[in-house]
């Protein structure tokens, strides 16, 4: 897609033209991001998307709930295991233009072994998670679903708290695009494509009952 881009471009008369707008425009972008940093504080959940600051509204229970039953099992498991670090909405995601906050990142051993206590800037994760809502999902599922491809993002799963259903991605790295693995619903499991060995029943990200259990059986393999 992007070699697309360029090759329009370059077809354009008026490509200089064109090319030195889109670097004043990026240039004036670039301060009001170091802008944002220096704004930023830890209690406050916001991103910087296209030359926008994003400020996030409160969630729904049912949101926060998929949210901190699937860290949960994610956490334990890859601490357990030693297989990198997991970290929930707070761990910022900066990528070439924009800087998210994620609900639940991954990165693997070698990738989080270069942190130290004071990395607040985190490159690309392995696996993203985003729960859906109301505010968010034409992100997931637009700006944020592209940029996170386009940066090697391994593995996206959008969670759907309202339909309980969780739609897992993995990247194409030949087009940096995601492809669709499946759509899976409560009496489904999901395999991680970046986590090895971790598979879980998609109720135990909606019922804590179903959590609980899960969270035994991962413990104990």
């Amino acid at each position: 897609m992007l070699t697309e881009y360029v090759a329009e471009l370059l077809d354009a008369p008026d490509a200089q033209l064109i090319i030195d707008r889109v670097q004043a425009v990026l240039n004036d972008e670039k301060k009001r991001r170091q802008s944002f940093y220096e704004w930023l504080t830890d209690d406050v959940k916001a991103e910087f998307i296209n030359g926008e600051v994003i400020m996030h509204s409160p969630v729904k229970r049912r949101h926060l709930r998929a949210s901190k039953r699937l860290f949960r099992l994610l956490l334990d498991y890859v601490e357990s295991k030693e297989l990198g670090e997991v970290d929930i909405e707070k761990a910022m995601v900066s990528l070439t233009r924009n800087d998210y906050e994620p609900d639940i990142c991954f990165w693997r051993k070698e990738v989080a072994d270069t942190f130290d206590d004071e990395t607040m800037q985190h490159p690309a994760p392995d696996l993203i998670v985003e729960i859906l809502s109301k505010g968010t999902a034409k992100r997931d599922r637009g700006i944020n679903f592209e940029d996170y491809a386009a940066h090697g993002v391994l593995e996206y799963w959008l969670v759907d708290p309202t339909r309980q259903t969780v739609e897992q991605f993995q990247l194409d790295e030949a087009f940096m695009t995601f492809d669709a693995v499946g759509n899976f619903h409560l009496n489904d499991s999901i395999t991680a494509l970046t986590v090895p060995g971790f598979t879980i029943p998609i109720r135990a990200i909606f019922e804590q009952n179903a959590n609980q259990e899960a969270l035994q059986r991962l413990m104990a393999l």
